[in-house]
């Protein structure tokens, strides 16, 4: 599934003026690769991930996806069965266990149990992690085995585009590789469109390609 920017830009009025955060981007993400996107804080990198997410919508421009506008998506819909984001917090939910929290989207979904418990275990096996996991609470996970559960969530849920926001800020060197080397085998082997915004140059240069924006636009 593919993603185009055509001439995005986005406003927001600040305390005293008016920030243009994203500045006339454009761009085409192909399936099958993975991208990062670079910048200095302030940049527009993360409003810009965030408008692809469908949380928003550009003030200018446009955002294609699967062939059709984000204006004209049901946003709700778009981020269940087409863009999955996942975060440098992780997001998941304290009280749910490390299988619960992947069956989540499954089980809004309706899914049959047996069947949301086999695809919940199928995904958890190809981010590494054993069942001795399944039982766990987040509360005592590292923050790499956190962020599996979180990248396996995804895969359950089975969006063809994955947008990762600074998906390897809180690990280190060793759970970064791994998380990278994840995210790569979703692009090349599963056909995701898969975009990574970092600070990391470690993470940037595993990219296919990378893009680096400066005062909301690419450079």
């Amino acid at each position: 599934m593919s993603i185009s920017l055509k001439n995005v830009s986005y406003s927001y009025r600040g305390k005293y003026q008016t920030v243009r955060a994203v500045n006339d981007v454009s761009y085409d993400f192909e399936p099958g690769k993975c991208y990062a996107i670079i910048g200095k804080s302030g940049s527009g990198k993360t409003t810009l991930l965030s408008l692809m997410a469908g949380l928003d919508l550009p003030t200018e421009g446009e955002i294609i996806i699967d062939g059709k506008s984000t204006k004209n998506w049901n946003r709700n819909r778009l981020r269940r069965d087409a863009v999955s984001v996942i975060y440098q917090n992780y997001n998941l939910f304290p009280l749910l266990t490390v299988q619960e929290n992947i069956r989540y989207p499954l089980d809004l979904r309706r899914m049959s149990k047996k069947k949301a418990t086999e695809l919940a275990t199928k995904v958890r096996e190809r981010v590494e992690l054993s069942a001795n996991y399944d039982n766990r609470l987040p509360a005592h996970l590292s923050g790499g085995e956190q962020q599996r559960v979180a990248i396996a969530r995804t895969l359950a849920q089975g969006c063809k585009i994955i947008l990762a926001d600074e998906p390897t800020g809180n690990l280190d060197s060793t759970n970064t590789a791994n998380i990278v080397k994840i995210l790569c085998s979703l692009a090349h082997d599963d056909g995701c469109t898969v975009i990574i915004v970092t600070h990391d140059p470690a993470v940037a240069e595993q990219a296919d390609a990378v893009l680096q924006m400066k005062d909301g636009a690419w450079i």
